[in-house]
């Protein structure tokens, strides 16, 4: 069973700034507890074919991630693929943005997940979990956009 995800928030910030904090990747460890290191490769503006290759704990478990951005449409569409083979992947993910009056900005998170030899048995409880924090998510992305 694959599947997928999403949560959408308000952040009382310009689009441009939510568009460059999240696709700067190596932002993600302020908003998802679950990424205990990232880094980018190569160096420099993020761009399409850009990987960030990070260090998870999901149940308990510590998995390397390699992610590639597959479209960048400043400052309104993010999107990325998982290139590392682990037992459940987001086969695609992104960001979608819309500029809202007062200098505020809509996000929407998605991801696709997919499972892999036992990951087709594990991928509905992921997913199940990834549903259930999807909107605490949504809002730990809005809570380090308007405190950076």
């Amino acid at each position: 069973m694959a599947g997928q995800f999403e949560a959408t928030t308000e952040i009382n910030r310009p689009i441009e700034e939510v568009f460059a904090f999240l696709a700067d990747g190596t932002n993600d460890p302020k908003f998802s507890p679950r990424v205990q290191q990232i880094v980018k490769s190569p160096e420099g503006a993020t761009a399409v074919d850009t990987v960030f290759l990070s260090t998870v704990k999901d149940a308990g478990m510590t998995t390397k991630r390699e992610f590639r951005i597959s479209e960048l449409e400043a400052p309104t569409r993010i999107r990325w693929t998982e290139t590392s083979k682990n037992t459940v992947t987001a086969t695609e993910g992104g960001y979608d943005l819309e500029s809202l009056e007062g200098g505020r900005t809509r996000v929407r998170i998605y991801n696709a997940l997919e499972g892999h030899g036992i990951g087709k048995l594990l991928v509905g409880v992921a997913l199940s979990a990834a549903r259930k924090d999807a909107p605490a998510f949504a809002q730990r992305i809005k809570k380090a956009v308007e405190e950076s």
